[in-house]
């Protein structure tokens, strides 16, 4: 596949402006304030660490496993942390536009429906260095996983799977044969729920198929753990392994999302065990847009009642919390939690005022403030105090493409206070950037705040228990991540980014999704880091058909006159995932292109692609944070609060009586 000059002029020139836009955050002077702390981790010894593919795989997955003990790990994973119910709908991840990030889903939403969960079974279960698959069949989509050389069915969804005479798991096959031979004496009941529902009851569902009534994960009452929206248990099994309907079917994922909080001077997360009514699919009114049962469930009650045997001590499943951020002008702090701050003078600077203001009236002061978030935008508000010098103006601009493109949202031409509606421009958003453009001699900034409400699951959240609690403080290491995610699908475009978003060179691509149009294609994209790269994660979710057909992924850190190999995605497969991490960056790299060359015989198409740039954070490293505790013991409020002062620690909490957990909140300690 050639590389088009055009093409590569064309990615040379983003990528150039893309470093000019962060050549002002430099690596911090010796002595010089931290601006930003990263990856900051609290845990609770009573809840496991699902906040990245490797905090799962220590959590979950023990030296000396066999194959079927990580199997059952995977599916408990899926089951503790995803409750079968109406899904969250990005309009990101194809084919269904599901959350199909197992991470993400466990931290942010913690609810979806069959085929997510066994997308995400199987995920996990490659992950963990198994073999898995999905089987669709009727009204229904589950997972197997193969070991000790044959398939077995673990449904995370419905809660359940299927134990053999001899303690071996049964597969779907081995299901629907086991129905499908009960039904040759009972062919009135086939494909008959009221017939099925009548024979539950009476005579009893333990009269049915012998695999059937042996599953442990029944009721006395043929009922299976998990509801959604009805009380699903034998009839459905009945109904679902019939053989009316079956097949091998990909239900498709993603991989690379992680819990980052990272923190500045004047910024905040509060993340709560409750939600005041706020959700992904607020006003939509379609299938998509059905109130999750998950905003008012309770644990270990109703659709629920399974959840604690899994370890959930969280007293509902969505939470709401709030990201808020204070931006310190005066002091000049703001520098270092910044991608761009240019001519611009802090009153601790010059004694002047407003709080930060343009150092030379000749030229424009610029300041661009990323805000990166691991949880879910559901709203937000931009409030300022701006000072508009004679003759001069503040221009307001966000990007949501890591500053690819600037959307201008407001010009103030005279001083006041200002407030700006985000929602319209972050709603389902996981990061973006502001940038003020400050003209003329007295113009600048008196206060700036921003604040948002997000979605987190409370389900990995930390809680405590009666008794001690173990708590572990963390905050390595100093690193954020530049992501570039789109749709495939051009239709979500204003729902979503779409992939073209991101500038890419495209050749010989085409609709459905990105597929190759005749023998070869590729895509390029550019990313760029505000710091250091230290590593590219790519994941592809795609298609090669034919053993024939092959996609190449590949990457640049020399503007495209060289290319290092990270791996081939092979075929034959109809849809596969398969991620790339790449260590070895160039020393000081802040720039790279990644790119996918397809080869077709049959069929070549990706589905998801993403691209995850990890680097050093330029003002980054450790400064005391503050974590509060907030609880309830018998109606009585409780409240723990701790200074942590190096970047890793253990404490204790003591709870006298059993927790009613309300909130967990972060921020940097003040001097």
């Amino acid at each position: 596949m050639s590389w088009t000059c055009a093409g590569a002029i064309a990615i040379v020139v983003l990528v150039l402006l893309s470093v000019l836009e962060g050549c002002s955050a430099k690596q911090p002077a010796r002595g010089e304030p931290v601006g930003i702390v990263s990856h900051i981790k609290v845990v609770s010894d009573k809840v496991a660490d699902v906040s990245s593919i490797e905090a799962w795989r220590q959590s979950y997955i023990n030296p000396g496993m066999t194959d079927r003990e990580k199997a059952l790990a995977v599916w408990e994973t899926v089951v503790a942390h995803q409750h079968q119910d109406a899904p969250p709908i990005e309009f990101l991840h194809n084919p269904e536009n599901t959350v199909l990030d197992p991470i993400k889903m466990f931290n942010v939403y913690g609810y979806s429906f069959c085929s997510v969960h066994a997308s995400h079974l199987a995920a996990m279960a490659r992950a963990a260095g198994l073999t898995a698959r999905n089987q669709s069949i009727q009204r229904h989509c589950t997972a197997e996983v193969w070991w000790d050389d044959a398939w077995h069915m673990l449904d995370a969804s419905l809660v359940n799977y299927f134990p053999k005479p001899d303690g071996t798991i049964a597969s779907v096959d081995e299901i629907i044969a086991a129905i499908t031979e009960w039904y040759k004496e009972h062919p009135e009941l086939k494909g008959n729920p009221d017939a099925l529902e009548t024979f539950r009851k009476n005579p009893g569902w333990k009269q049915g198929p012998k695999l059937l009534a042996d599953c442990p994960f029944y009721g006395e009452d043929g009922l299976l753990p998990a509801t959604f929206p009805w009380q699903c248990g034998w009839p459905e099994t009945m109904r679902e392994y019939d053989g009316t309907r079956q097949f091998v079917y990909e239900s498709g994922y993603s991989m690379g999302y992680q819990v980052n909080v990272q923190l500045r001077e004047g910024e905040r997360l509060v993340r709560n065990w409750s939600n005041r009514g706020l959700h992904l699919q607020m006003g939509e009114t379609d299938k998509a847009g059905r109130i999750p049962q998950s905003l008012e469930g309770k644990i270990g009650e109703g659709p629920f009642r399974y959840s604690p045997k899994y370890g959930d001590l969280a007293p509902g499943r969505i939470g709401n919390g709030v990201r808020e951020y204070d931006v310190p002008l005066a002091s000049g702090a703001f520098r270092g939690g910044a991608l761009r701050a240019e001519n611009l003078a802090a009153t601790a600077d010059d004694k002047r005022t407003p709080a930060v203001h343009v150092k030379d009236a000749a030229e424009t002061g610029v300041l661009v403030i990323r805000m990166p978030s691991s949880y879910v935008y559901l709203g937000g508000e931009l409030k300022f105090k701006a000072v508009v010098g004679r003759g001069g103006e503040i221009v307001v601009s966000f990007s949501d493409n890591n500053g690819l493109d600037w959307r201008k949202v407001r010009t103030i031409a005279k001083s006041g206070d200002v407030t700006l509606d985000l929602k319209p421009l972050v709603f389902r958003r996981y990061d973006y950037r502001l940038k003020f453009e400050m003209a003329g001699a007295g113009t600048g900034l008196d206060a700036l705040s921003i604040r948002h409400d997000v979605q987190h699951s409370q389900r990995p959240l930390p809680a405590l228990a009666q008794g001690n609690n173990t708590i572990t403080f963390s905050t390595a290491p100093d690193e954020g991540t530049v992501t570039l995610e789109g749709s495939t699908l051009m239709k979500n475009r204003g729902k979503q980014l779409v992939y073209t978003d991101f500038h890419p060179v495209v050749e010989n691509l085409g609709e459905p999704m990105l597929s190759v149009k005749g023998r070869e294609g590729a895509i390029t994209f550019p990313v760029t880091t505000p710091g250091d790269m230290t590593r590219l994660r790519v994941f592809t979710f795609y298609r090669a058909r034919d053993a024939r057909d092959r996609w190449e992924v590949e990457t640049s850190f020399d503007d495209g006159q060289t290319w290092k190999p990270l791996g081939p995605l092979e075929g034959p497969h109809k849809a596969m995932g398969k991620p790339f991490v790449l260590t070895d960056v160039p020393a000081g790299a802040r720039s790279a292109l990644v790119r996918w060359r397809g080869a077709q015989r049959n069929a070549a198409l990706l589905f998801n692609v993403r691209i995850d740039a990890d680097y050093r954070e330029p003002h980054g490293g450790f400064r005391p944070v503050k974590v509060t505790y907030v609880w309830e013991e018998a109606g009585v409020e409780k409240h723990h609060v701790h200074v942590a002062p190096s970047p890793r620690e253990t404490y204790e909490i003591h709870c006298d009586g059993k927790p009613l957990m309300r909130s967990l909140t972060v921020e940097l300690a003040g001097e």
